[in-house]
């Protein structure tokens, strides 16, 4: 997808954290893989701040808003700071903390559908990709753990 086309993906078509236009995208030549984490979580934080953006003006949506945004674009900060890590030990401890932060995201969209502040259809995708996300990094904390051993 060039760095200036919408995302005419019918699959996203009602999810408000799935619009992507060039202002909220990243420059693909740093990342030419769709399977690169780092491009995968910062995309992740871009879709999670649009979902905020869409949620309702009222204190329950300004709650999860915030909330939202600050776990979510943890996610890919976190994983930048493990990748930059000066140790296995290291890594493992931030990328647990990039778990802790992917985990707290997946609540507060939970806290989001439930509470009906968004449709379930409209953040399925972003919740897949939050649990894949969480699946990811337990599996590369588990991998470190084993190595170091």
């Amino acid at each position: 997808m060039e760095e200036n086309e919408m995302n005419t993906d019918p699959e996203n078509d009602n999810d408000p954290s799935a619009e992507q236009t060039s202002e909220f995208r990243h420059p693909r030549s740093a990342f030419p893989a769709r399977s690169d984490l780092r491009a995968r979580t910062f995309d992740f934080s871009l879709r999670v701040m649009r979902l905020a953006e869409s949620l309702p003006d009222t204190k329950s949506g300004r709650t999860v808003a915030n909330q939202i945004i600050r776990s979510g674009t943890s996610v890919g900060a976190n994983y930048r700071a493990a990748k930059r890590a000066k140790s296995t030990k290291d890594f493992i401890s931030k990328m647990g903390t990039v778990e802790e932060e992917c985990d707290e995201t997946i609540y507060w969209i939970e806290i989001a559908i439930a509470s009906g502040c968004v449709e379930n259809e409209k953040v399925e995708s972003l919740l897949a990709e939050a649990n894949e996300l969480l699946a990811i990094t337990v599996a590369s904390i588990v991998t470190a753990k084993r190595r170091k051993e």
